[in-house]
């Protein structure tokens, strides 16, 4: 499975972005499906996923902001950002899980995207 994460750019504090995640299977829509970011000089963090079945989970620090969804149709996930914060900057990836069931921890995915720069500046 390749996954490629698109929709990073800059954008001021406040505002919104959407980052799409493409499967090149369809197979994926059978597994949890996870987003991840690292900032530069910092560790990759959990941001959040979604299961087969639509159920969210995420990070305290973007609950509220974040929302993710899937296209089973389109092997696609969505990460729609908003209000925007400086902290937020970072390189974001997704993931496939191993199960229709994830958490937070990268070593529950199997298969990882390139990653896309979120950079969130005034």
């Amino acid at each position: 499975v390749q996954l490629q994460a698109s929709g990073g750019g800059l954008v001021q504090p406040g505002g919104s972005l959407r980052l799409t995640c493409a499967s090149s299977r369809r197979t994926s829509s059978n597994n949890a499906m996870g987003w991840f970011r690292q900032a530069p000089g910092k560790e990759r963090e959990f941001v959040g996923r979604i299961n087969w079945n639509g159920g969210t989970y995420f990070a305290d620090s973007v609950k509220g902001r974040f929302t993710i969804s899937r296209d089973n149709a389109k092997g696609t996930v969505y990460l729609q950002m908003n209000s925007l914060k400086p902290e937020d900057t970072a390189v974001y990836y997704c993931a496939s899980g191993l199960r229709p069931i994830a958490g937070r921890e990268p070593s529950e995915y199997r298969y990882w995207g390139q990653g896309t720069q979120v950079t969130v500046s005034s």
